[in-house]
């Protein structure tokens, strides 16, 4: 990489985004978050021969135009909105404008385009049937926390609204049945492949499974270090001096935490080699949620590797 690198940030809102490219003459430009601006943006960036282009995850504004983006050859990444705000405090940004968001963001894309980790930072390349199987994804977990606040207000309401609740609740449950199906065929006609290869393992079901392609498309292309990070199950240091803090799992993506979580407990019991891990560390006195989180991270580097070698579960491997 150059001493100069060009970069990009973009401020994703619902009609517009704000584009600054940081290395060039050209100010802040406002383009429409449609096909059309979409198109304008790229045709825009490609002759300046961008390194690295960052936006913040804005809840779905942001897909269409990373894909557009994409598509065009450009490397983009996504971030935590989070991470950006992190970052931009940590320079002494307090304002919020969109004008200062994207040229905060093209200031951050110049740090980011230094690393030598940089790949796990740039996002896949989603398809249509990828991007289809996410949505389902996420209405399934809108369902269910729906379910659950029904359920919840039903302890609380009375006798006589009962009916009013349940009605709700059987809804629920009949979208939930229709929505799985539809995920569960989604799955078998477009990743049936890798479908048998992540459910090859014991702990691993459809749901999860269909988690894991729609959410995790890094899978198989990271280290084992790097994708523990990205999910959230990687131990972080947490010492200074002659202090040696106690070692804690934070950030990464919670909605793949939360399937691998549930996935690990049926492994506990039913997967002979993570079941042997886990009594082993409990065993040794971990407490039971440390040696579940290692038993996460455990099995995460398993799927890991089946994925990038395209072989399945194969217990006498991992025993070794």
């Amino acid at each position: 990489m150059s001493a100069f690198s060009l970069t990009v940030g973009i401020d994703v809102a619902k009609a517009h985004v704000d584009v600054c490219v940081l290395g060039a003459d050209s100010g802040a430009q406002r383009f429409s978050n449609d096909p059309d601006g979409h198109s304008a943006l790229a045709a825009s960036l490609l002759p300046l021969g961008v390194d690295l282009v960052v936006m913040e995850a804005t809840g779905g504004y942001e897909a269409a135009l990373a894909c557009a983006l994409q598509a065009s050859g450009l490397p983009v990444a996504v971030l935590n909105p989070r991470q950006a705000r992190d970052f931009a405090r940590s320079m002494g940004r307090l304002a919020k404008t969109d004008a200062v968001d994207a040229r905060m963001l093209a200031e951050m894309a110049a740090v980011l385009v230094r690393r030598e980790d940089l790949a796990r930072f740039l996002r896949p390349v989603a398809d249509e049937c990828q991007q289809w199987l996410a949505a389902l994804v996420t209405r399934r977990r809108q369902l269910l926390a729906m379910l659950g606040s029904e359920r919840q207000r039903l302890q609380i309401t009375p006798t006589k609204l009962h009916p009013s609740i349940e009605a709700i609740i059987a809804a629920i449950k009949a979208q939930l049945h229709d929505l799985e199906a539809q995920m569960v065929g989604h799955v078998r006609e477009h990743f049936s492949e890798l479908d048998g290869l992540l459910q090859s393992t014991n702990g691993i079901g459809p749901v999860a499974s269909a988690t894991l392609i729609a959410q995790l498309p890094e899978l198989g292309r990271l280290n084992r270090r790097e994708i523990a990070a990205l999910v959230g199950v990687a131990p972080m240091s947490n010492d200074s001096g002659n202090r040696k803090g106690r070692r804690r799992v934070q950030g990464g993506r919670f909605e793949i935490r939360r399937a691998l979580y549930m996935a690990t407990l049926t492994a506990t019991r039913y997967n002979p080699v993570i079941r042997a891990f886990y009594e082993r560390l409990k065993a040794a006195g971990k407490l039971p949620k440390v040696a579940l989180v290692a038993c996460m991270r455990k099995l995460l580097t398993m799927l890991n590797a089946m994925v990038r070698t395209g072989k399945p579960w194969d217990a006498s491997l991992h025993r070794a």
